[in-house]
C-alpha cells in the first residue's frame, strides 16, 4: 500500500516544520502557505477524509479540533482570529487524501472564500 505524504511526514521520512505533536496528532507549516500563518493539523491515524471517518473516530475528531485551537493560540492567532478549513474531495481543493485541518490567519480573510 502506498502511504500518503502526510503518513510519510508522521514517520519522519519527509521533513516538515513541526510545531506540535502528541500521540494522536501532528501540526506543521504548510509548504505552500495561503496566509501568513498556515498550519496543517492531521491525525496520525490515516483517515482519507472527513466523510470516511467512522463512529469510533469521534474522540479523535474532537481531539483534532481542540488541537487546532491550541496550535492557533500558540501561533498568536487567538485574539485576531483564524479560519479552520477541512477540504473533502477534489472540488473542495483536497490535494492529499489524509484528513487535515488548515489553520489560516495572520491577515484579514474575506468571505466568501474561493
Amino acid at each position: 500500500m502506498i502511504r500518503t505524504l502526510f503518513e510519510r511526514i508522521v514517520a519522519r521520512e519527509v521533513p516538515a516544520r513541526i510545531v506540535y505533536e502528541d500521540d494522536q496528532a501532528l501540526a506543521f507549516h504548510d509548504v505552500r502557505p495561503q496566509a501568513p500563518v498556515h498550519i496543517l493539523v492531521i491525525p496520525k491515524k490515516p483517515i482519507a477524509r472527513l466523510g470516511e471517518a467512522a463512529p469510533e473516530d469521534q474522540a479523535l475528531l474532537g481531539h483534532l479540533l481542540l488541537t487546532a485551537a491550541r496550535v492557533a493560540a500558540d501561533a498568536g492567532l487567538k485574539t485576531t482570529g483564524y479560519r479552520l478549513v477541512i477540504n473533502h474531495g477534489p472540488h473542495a481543493g483536497e490535494s492529499v487524501p489524509h484528513l487535515h485541518c488548515h489553520i489560516l490567519g495572520g491577515r484579514h480573510l474575506g468571505w466568501p472564500p474561493g
